[in-house]
């Protein structure tokens, strides 16, 4: 008797052996010679590819038939690589600016309209705060969202402004376009972003981009009970912020 733990979802295995014989092919491919290959009926193969096709996993040609790759792996890989890349770049960096500010810094990354925590580094300080790597936060209500946002063209975050509703989470919540246009006129003259109790009560941050050669890996912020705020100490950590941002982007050059 067979005791061994079978997989569970038995036909997504059945689309990676697709996927990975798409990926071996230099050519688009026939359902026949997918099927064949990948050791599958012409009507499994076919499901599993126009499931694949609505998710944008392949592309069939409509005059040939054929499938090849899509462009969404594309972008899932782009992602994966500089998640990878820029927390090992960036990680003895982020040390050396918890260490100068003495709160919680943390590293996001780009997710279609949100920020996602990939990397945190706990203040040591009795009051810390809470955060979860993982966690998606509104670019509109975030310092690192914010930041990274600026960098977009004006067409852009008018598309952003239209597709996304600025949801009050806080009381200092900016919720109108023209409130928020001017935030980042603000951002692009500073260079940083603030989160002034936006996103949570309590809670400032301050933020700026990873950004070099036309290309974002991310953004870096310093995260603060609202207390604890100076201006003296916000200049503090401004500037190591910036110093921060330099010392990886000197990396990533």
């Amino acid at each position: 008797m067979n005791t061994s733990k079978q997989p569970y979802g038995t036909v997504l295995i059945k689309a990676d052996r697709i996927l990975g014989f798409l990926s071996s092919c230099e050519k688009p491919q026939p359902l026949n010679i997918i099927a064949k290959e990948t050791e599958l009926t012409n009507s499994t193969a076919l499901k599993i590819l126009d499931t694949l096709l609505l998710i944008g996993y392949v592309h069939k040609d409509p005059e040939t038939k054929k499938f090849s790759l899509g462009t969404k792996l594309i972008k899932y890989a782009n992602k994966s690589i500089n998640q990878l890349d820029i927390k090992q770049i960036a990680h003895p960096y982020l040390v050396d600016l918890q260490q100068k500010t003495t709160e919680t810094v943390h590293l996001g990354i780009l997710d279609d309209s949100s920020i996602v925590y990939v990397s945190k580094i706990e203040s040591k300080n009795p009051i810390c705060l809470y955060s979860q790597l993982g966690k998606h936060v509104p670019l509109y209500c975030s310092a690192m969202g914010k930041a990274i946002i600026a960098e977009h063209s004006d067409e852009e975050i008018e598309k952003y402004l239209r597709d996304t509703p600025l949801t009050q989470r806080t009381a200092n919540t900016i919720t109108s376009k023209e409130n928020f246009l001017r935030e980042i006129t603000r951002i692009r003259a500073l260079g940083y972003a603030f989160d002034n109790s936006e996103n949570e009560d309590g809670v400032f941050c301050v933020g700026t981009t990873l950004s070099t050669n036309n290309k974002n890996y991310g953004a870096i912020s310093v995260s603060v009970p609202q207390y604890r705020v100076t201006e003296d100490f916000l200049q503090e950590m401004i500037g190591a912020l910036q110093t921060c941002r330099r010392q990886i982007l000197g990396e990533l050059a």
